[in-house]
């Protein structure tokens, strides 16, 4: 089969991973190319066409018609093989980057293409700033990285036959395992959603001289702003976490030498974090997301040490600033996404949120996770009370059995992330979507009120970073 991708760029992240995988994974069965709109220094062992009008966007440049842009991809296509391609793999289409990538799409569809549109990411997830108001394209095949994204989409009236789940195949981390030093690793680029304050909070419980590393600092804007002010208040507090460090030193250098790997992060896509560590020989401690784990938890990964909640006292910070922050930031979403939503539905739910005693603290934002972690430096009385409420946190980075559970993680990654059942899974997929046409279309109502649910609305995501 003649097998294309297509993807805004090819620089460093998470999609450009899995793209140079699934290149690898079929390119000995498959013929095949990739076109991009900024090839971005990377190499790939098949042909590269770059498009610049197929990039982000940049805000000095004007709209750009879709024809001409179309007209190239197919050229990019006709020139590699005259016959055309089985399948174009297009990754993240409906994350609006490029603002006329939509009507790109739909030409090439009018032209002939079969198209395989891969969603790592929902703009309707907490990015407002990405999404698309316009109809995402109809009568095409899916992919989703997850079950919960698949049954969301076959909830907004997608055909299962047209829905396919690609979980990420996992590649064994190349490290040799050193004598551990006293670090635990934070292996992230350290967006806000990845809920920093709460892996600096679990640093305050390390024993024996331990430290928390965090690897690489983020690149948006309000992510850096978070950042930067994450890292004026460790150093203030003389707190025994070091960040950037995998700007200093190689990333395999670090997880030779950590003792452990920690998560917090309270949204993930596929949820990579899960699963490499075991093929380090290193426990993984932290949040656990039920929406992401339970496909590696039916696949045989242990999970069970890890944590769903991290409970704090409401009487710890000043909840009525917090509560306007929460309100403002349910209305500007809703705003953002041209959704409704009554100011009374948003009160109510300030309400339920009031008769509450306890929060958890990956629903706060990073004013309110402060304040908390102040109480923490200078009350042993909180203190006591966080170990009460929370009895694992004594003992961070320690689960009983954790032997049987690296052993046991690290089997169930080999069996079910493999290279090879990746490969086969992916050839059926495109088998599918060149041989058997599909009539169907996303209600974007329904995708966005699968997200869009005020009982589980942390100001990381959905809120502003106001300082």
């Amino acid at each position: 089969m003649k097998i294309a991708f297509l993807h805004y760029h090819l620089k460093t992240g998470g999609v450009t991973t899995v793209l140079r995988g699934q290149v690898a994974a079929i390119r000995k069965v498959c013929d095949t190319l990739v076109i991009t709109g900024d090839r971005a220094g990377t190499v790939l062992p098949c042909e590269v066409v770059e498009i610049p009008e197929i990039g982000y966007d940049r805000p000095e440049s004007p709209p750009q018609a879709p024809e001409p842009v179309a007209d190239k991809i197919l050229k990019g296509i006709s020139n590699a093989w005259p016959s055309g391609c089985d399948v174009l793999h297009v990754h993240n289409p409906t994350l609006a980057k490029n603002r006329c990538f939509l009507r790109v799409l739909n030409r090439l569809q009018q032209a002939g293409v079969h198209l395989f549109l891969q969603i790592h990411d929902f703009a309707e997830d907490g990015r407002p700033g990405a999404y698309f108001r316009e109809p995402y394209p109809a009568d095409c095949h899916y992919g989703v990285i997850n079950s919960r994204d698949r049954e969301i989409l076959l909830r907004t009236g997608l055909d299962a036959a047209g829905v396919h789940l690609v979980p990420n195949a996992i590649q064994p981390l190349p490290v040799e395992r050193r004598r551990p030093e006293p670090l635990v690793l934070y292996p992230i680029r350290a967006i806000r959603r990845k809920n920093l304050g709460e892996a600096i909070l679990l640093s305050l419980f390390l024993r024996n001289g331990q430290r928390l590393d965090v690897s690489q600092p983020p690149n948006s804007p309000q992510d850096i702003a978070s950042y930067r002010a994450w890292k004026r208040y460790v150093k203030e507090k003389r707190l025994n976490v070091n960040f950037d460090v995998g700007q200093k030193v190689d990333f395999f250098a670090l997880v030779g030498a950590a003792a452990s790997m920690v998560t917090t992060s309270i949204t993930e896509g596929f949820g990579l974090s899960f699963l490499e560590p075991w093929t380090a020989g290193l426990l993984l401690w932290g949040r656990r997301l039920g929406e992401v784990c339970r496909d590696f938890e039916q696949n045989g990964v242990r999970l069970d040490h890890l944590y769903d909640r991290l409970e704090v006292p409401f009487d710890w910070f000043d909840t009525d600033a917090f509560f306007q922050r929460w309100r403002a930031a349910a209305l500007a979403a809703a705003d953002a996404y041209d959704h409704a939503l009554a100011p009374e539905a948003v009160d109510r739910s300030l309400t339920s949120m009031r008769r509450g005693k306890m929060v958890d603290f990956g629903n706060l934002d990073e004013t309110s996770q402060r304040h908390i972690l102040s109480r923490l430096l200078t009350d042993a009385a909180a203190r006591a009370k966080l170990i009460t409420l929370n009895p694992w946190i004594e003992h961070p980075g320690v689960a009983s059995e954790s032997a049987e559970i690296i052993t046991n993680n690290r089997k169930a990654v080999a069996d079910r992330y493999a290279p090879a059942l990746y490969r086969e899974r992916l050839l059926t997929i495109y088998d599918r979507v060149a041989h058997h046409p599909i009539r169907h279309r996303i209600d974007k109502r329904v995708l966005l009120d699968a997200f869009f649910d005020l009982e589980r609305f942390p100001l990381l995501k959905w809120g502003a970073y106001d300082g």
